[in-house]
Parts: C-alpha cells; sequence; structure tokens
C-alpha cells in the first residue's frame, strides 16, 4: 500500500476517506494492487449465493476488487491459488465480551482467529467498570500494535450497573459523545440491562441511561439491549418503543417471537440456540434477516474445547439453517444491524479482506483463514505473530486494596443479648420480590454459618478506593461446606468487585489478600493454605498470555477444587447450578431481572444489601 495512506484502524474519517480514493484507483488498474486470491467459490453474503472461480484482489488490509478470474484491469504484486477452497467473510460477532475469554484482545485474537471469527463488536461494559476512563484506548491498544481482530467497542450502558455501585468507571451523556464522535470504531452503546431505571423517572440511574441514549442518537448509533426475564407484552413494546433495538437474552421460540414481532433484532447464544431455531423452522420462520448468532460470554478453556463463532454456526446448521443463512448470521446481520458494512460482513471492495477458506462446505471445515489481507491461521494453528504489548500500569494494577483484610472484616455481629438471630439470605440466580430468611444461631456476639442448612457466608469487597470497604450476608446451597476453606475472584458480574465465598473469615481474608497480591484473577485456600491461583492481572479480568497457559491455571484449579466438598441448591434447572467455578461469577449480577443483591457498601446501601429495582434495603441481620 502507498507508504503516504494513513494507517488503516478505522479511526477518523479523513483518514478513512483518504483510503477510499486509494482503493478506486486500484480498482480501475490505475494503481498496482498488493495480491489477487483466487477462490474455487466465493459466497455473496449479500445475496446468498455462490459464485465460482474468483479472485479477490487486495490492497493492504482492504478488497479493492472482486470478480471473475482473470478480468482485473490492473498489476497485482502477487499471485494466491487456493481454488481447492471456498471463501466466506471473515464471520463477528454482534454481542461479546472478550473478557470473558480471561485473555487480551491481542491473545483472544489468536485463539479465535482460526475459528474464523476476525471482527467483534465488544460489549465494553466489563473493563470499563474497572477502568472506565481508559476503556477506549485499551480496546484500540493490541490493533495499533498490529493485531489482525476488528474490535467494534460498544462503550457500556451499565457503567455503573446500578445506581447502588459505584468505583472503576462513570459514563454518562459526555462519555459516550465522546466516544462516538472521536471514533468511528465505535458503534454504539452496550446493551441496556437497568430496565428500571429506563422506565421509572426516579430510579436514580434514569437520567444519567437516557444522556447516554440520547447521546448515541445523536450520532446515529445503535441502542443494543439486554431483556433478560422480558416475556410480558406490554413490557416488551415498552423496551422496543424506548429505543432499544436487540436483545441477546430470549430463551424460547415463543419469547423470540414476540420481541422479533415489536421491532427487536434478535441475537442468539449457544445454550438455546438450537431449541430457538428448530422451534422457529417448525413454526414456518423464513426471513432469517433479523437475525444473529452471538457468543456472549465464552471463557478461553471453552473456546479450545468447543471453537469460537463456527461454533455457533455449527450449532444452527444442525438446528436446520442450512450453511448460507447460518452464515449470514454472523456475516453481513450483525454488519447490517451495527452499521459496520463499510468495513465488514461481506468480501466486498472496501471491506477489510477477511476471508475463511472451507475445504469442506458441509462441516464448515475451516483450512484457512486470512484477516487484513494476509494468511493468518492453517487449520487451527495461528501463525501470525501475536504483537507483544507491555500493558501500562492503569491496567496491570487495577486491584487497589491498601491494606490487608483481616477476619473480623468478615464479620457479622448480632444485636446485643441475643443466642439467635433472623437473617436474609440470598442465593444464585434468585429472582423473587423478597429475599430469603432464617435463624442463624450467635457465638459471642457474632452470627454463625450453617453447614446443616446449606448456609454459608458470601463477600463482596470493593477494589477500586483502596480501601476495601466489605458487604457480607449469609447465602444458601453456595461455597465450600469443608471447614476453613474459601474460594474468591476478582471478576464478579457486573460490577467486578472481589466475591469471595467461604467456610471460615480467616479462609475468606486470606483468599482476598491473595488476589491483591497477584492483581487479579482466581484464589482457592484451605486450612490456611492457598491451594491454587488464577492469575488475571490485567484489570483484574484477563491474563496477557497463550490461551493454553491459561488454561493450566485453571485445570490446576479445578484439580484443588474437587478435593474440597461444595453445597449445592438447584434454583430452576441443573443448566443454573452454581457450579465451580465459573457459575459463581454470575450469581453476583445486578442487573434486571434481579432483585436483592448484594453489592459494596454505599451511600445508598450502607450494608451493601439493596433492592435494585427499587432502592429498598434491609437489615443483614435483626
Amino acid at each position: 500500500m502507498n507508504d503516504l495512506l494513513p494507517e488503516d484502524l478505522i479511526v477518523n474519517a479523513k483518514d478513512e476517506v483518504a483510503i477510499r480514493k486509494h482503493l478506486a484507483l486500484v480498482a480501475l488498474g490505475k494503481r498496482p494492487a498488493d495480491r489477487a486470491v483466487r477462490v474455487g467459490r466465493l459466497f455473496d453474503s449479500y445475496g446468498r449465493k455462490w459464485h465460482e472461480d474468483q479472485e479477490v484482489v487486495i490492497s493492504g488490509r482492504r478488497i479493492a476488487w472482486v470478480g471473475p478470474t482473470g478480468q482485473f484491469p490492473g498489476e497485482v504484486g502477487e499471485r494466491v491459488d487456493r481454488r481447492h477452497l471456498s471463501a466466506l467473510p471473515g464471520f463477528g460477532e454482534v454481542h461479546k465480551h472478550i473478557e470473558s475469554s480471561h485473555l487480551t484482545p491481542e491473545w483472544e485474537a489468536a485463539l479465535v482467529l482460526p475459528h474464523g471469527c476476525t471482527w467483534t463488536c465488544e460489549a465494553s461494559h466489563e473493563f470499563s467498570n474497572v477502568n472506565g476512563s481508559r476503556n477506549l484506548e485499551f480496546w484500540l491498544t493490541a490493533r495499533r500494535a498490529g493485531s489482525p481482530a476488528k474490535i467494534f467497542p460498544l462503550p457500556g450502558s451499565a457503567v455503573p450497573p446500578t445506581a447502588y455501585e459505584w468505583g472503576g468507571g462513570h459514563f454518562g451523556y459526555a462519555e459516550q459523545t465522546e466516544f462516538l464522535r472521536d471514533n468511528l470504531t465505535v458503534a454504539g452503546l452496550d446493551e441496556v440491562m437497568d430496565w428500571p431505571a429506563v422506565w421509572n423517572p426516579e430510579n436514580p440511574s434514569h437520567d444519567r441511561l437516557w444522556g447516554m441514549i440520547e447521546a448515541t442518537f445523536a450520532q446515529r448509533g445503535v441502542v443494543e439491549g439486554h431483556a433478560a426475564g422480558m416475556r410480558a407484552i406490554d413490557d416488551i413494546n415498552a423496551f422496543a418503543g424506548a429505543g432499544m433495538a436487540s436483545d441477546h437474552e430470549a430463551w424460547t421460540p415463543q419469547e423470540v417471537a414476540d420481541k422479533l414481532r415489536r421491532g427487536l433484532f434478535m441475537e442468539l447464544r449457544p445454550h438455546s440456540l438450537k431449541e430457538i431455531i428448530s422451534g422457529l423452522i417448525a413454526e414456518g420462520q423464513d426471513d432469517w434477516s433479523n437475525f444473529a448468532l452471538c457468543t456472549d460470554d465464552r471463557s478461553a478453556s471453552d473456546t479450545m474445547k468447543l471453537g469460537a463463532t463456527d461454533h455457533n454456526v455449527r450449532l444452527a446448521m444442525e438446528a436446520g439453517l442450512p450453511l448460507e443463512i447460518a452464515v449470514q448470521l454472523v456475516t453481513i446481520n450483525p454488519a447490517r444491524h451495527m452499521r459496520l458494512t463499510p468495513w465488514v460482513g461481506a468480501i466486498a471492495p472496501g471491506r477489510f479482506a477477511d476471508l475463511v477458506l472451507l475445504d469442506d462446505e458441509k462441516t464448515l471445515g475451516i483450512a484457512e483463514v486470512w484477516a487484513d489481507g494476509k494468511q493468518i491461521s492453517a487449520g487451527r494453528t495461528y501463525i501470525a505473530e501475536v504483537p507483544k504489548i507491555a500493558w501500562p500500569i492503569w491496567a496491570t494494577s487495577s486491584v487497589n486494596i491498601q491494606r490487608q483484610l483481616t477476619p473480623s472484616d468478615f464479620a457479622i455481629a448480632a444485636p446485643a443479648g441475643r443466642e439467635k438471630v433472623n437473617a436474609a439470605l440470598l442465593r444464585p440466580f434468585h429472582w423473587h420480590d423478597d429475599f430469603i430468611t432464617s435463624k442463624l444461631s450467635v457465638v459471642d456476639g457474632l452470627v454463625q454459618r450453617d453447614s446443616d442448612q446449606n448456609i454459608t457466608k458470601f463477600a463482596i469487597v470493593d477494589r477500586f478506593s483502596g480501601e476495601g470497604r466489605t458487604a457480607k450476608m449469609f447465602w444458601l446451597g453456595t461455597g465450600p461446606k469443608t471447614p476453613d476453606t474459601a474460594l474468591a475472584c476478582s471478576m464478579g458480574h457486573d460490577k467486578h468487585n472481589i466475591w469471595v465465598v467461604g467456610s471460615s473469615d480467616d479462609a475468606m481474608a486470606l483468599a482476598v489478600n491473595t488476589l491483591t497480591e497477584i492483581q487479579g484473577g482466581w484464589a482457592l485456600v484451605s486450612g490456611g493454605k492457598v491451594l491454587a491461583t488464577v492469575r488475571y492481572e490485567i484489570g483484574g479480568l484477563m491474563t496477557n498470555r497463550a490461551a493454553p497457559e491459561l488454561d493450566r491455571e485453571m485445570l490446576e484449579l479445578y484439580r484443588q477444587g474437587e478435593t474440597i466438598e461444595w453445597m449445592y441448591e438447584p434454583t430452576f434447572s441443573p443448566r443454573w447450578w452454581p457450579g465451580f467455578p465459573e457459575r459463581l461469577a454470575f450469581a453476583t449480577l445486578t442487573c434486571s431481572p434481579w432483585r436483592w443483591v448484594l453489592v459494596a457498601p454505599s451511600p445508598l446501601a450502607p450494608e451493601g444489601f439493596v433492592n435494585v429495582s427499587n432502592g429498598q434495603t434491609h437489615p443483614i441481620v435483626w
């Protein structure tokens, strides 16, 4: 590519115009192209058709010309023959949290690119809640360092997730305006989850959220939705009427049909994808233009086992969709929805030169992946160089607890003179209007756990202020039953304070102090010893290492976890049991449809126990 042209990273319109002028001249044969890739068959995602014996002509990182082999009018520096392979556009994720891979973006790219995933709409409320002011800088760093994966960040609406949480980041009208104004990669607003704050003017987050929505509309961005548990027709109508463009939380074919009818773009996740698609096909669904497939959250360990976006496509095919439609659900459909068609979604001029080359169309057998005009994988092997990034201190020092926690930080005092108390309890995925109550014993003035009732202690520790403020209460059916044992993690959706569950206050303190030392991750302790740690030293959410290395640490955590007796309390179905360890990280969610939750202490919730739907608080024990 002409050395006088700007670096091709979609930053601003002026640079984009310079690139487009150049591509027009290459397509007309007035400037030479860098290379041409000849393929046996090429899929047109716009028309859902295959074209035989085609050439893709590339200049720099972009496609300049597409057509029958031998008809390009200009000069080509290199010709690549892949006549034995079929070409699909690079796959895209309409909604994914890269942080949930627990790899930094450059290493996540090395993991998912061989599976065809060349671009991601990053739902960035995870790192945003850790360091909101550096959010966009974080997502652009890997690309600027040379990673071929395209990341389109959507700043988080849930920063903070509710008005009862704080620290790490705070986004409103001004921040969202700046994000969308200053960088073309920002596609819109990440999933609006706090539905009570949207519809209720008395909710303390109401004005902040509507400010972000207003800023997104003003910049022609997309307002993504999150309608978990929303099935009532009135609510769905209100949700769509409020401007939410999508939902990725539907679980059944009927729920999808109800939301689709009200104009929501439906983003289907793997755990319910097959049931939804097969059910809709049975009901006669034949227009799939308002659907996409999305991964949402998937760990590196699971991606190594299952695959990435290609796994989602295969599930859709197994459910009854032809390959061609399933591919549209990860290419042109999400690109159109996110208004990204100038850059991704098709093998067409102006788009990034991202190709998924198949040796078997029936099984979606991926032989090679090309990104930014170069081959970056052979089979499942990533062959490009992973850029070496020395992440700065704002990324590597996010667990800010300026003291050693002690067992007293987790003690719960009883009212004076009591031998028994009433205690408020929660359990994982407790979506009910009322919390659970139980009678617990008091010893030396402190309220005790009761393993016979499946009751242990759970705490949230603020990792942002430096003070290590701690909220604690009792939980039902989760955590260790083995004495003097605790499990702690700095990934706790969606605020990502440290959570810790344990059978003793001493063990809880040791687990949290261990995480402070390693700057985030997992810590399992028992009998006064640290049994296993997993290091998430970047933002307390990710590690700057390759997936196999992280997986080895996770496997050791599992192995040590098998030596511990764990409590379980099924709620809705086996798929929602708390599990060890990942499900517990989602047990701290505060977004709708949650009601009673535990958050770090705040002025609106001094003990951290609050109903996020209405702001009601209640004592932990009484």
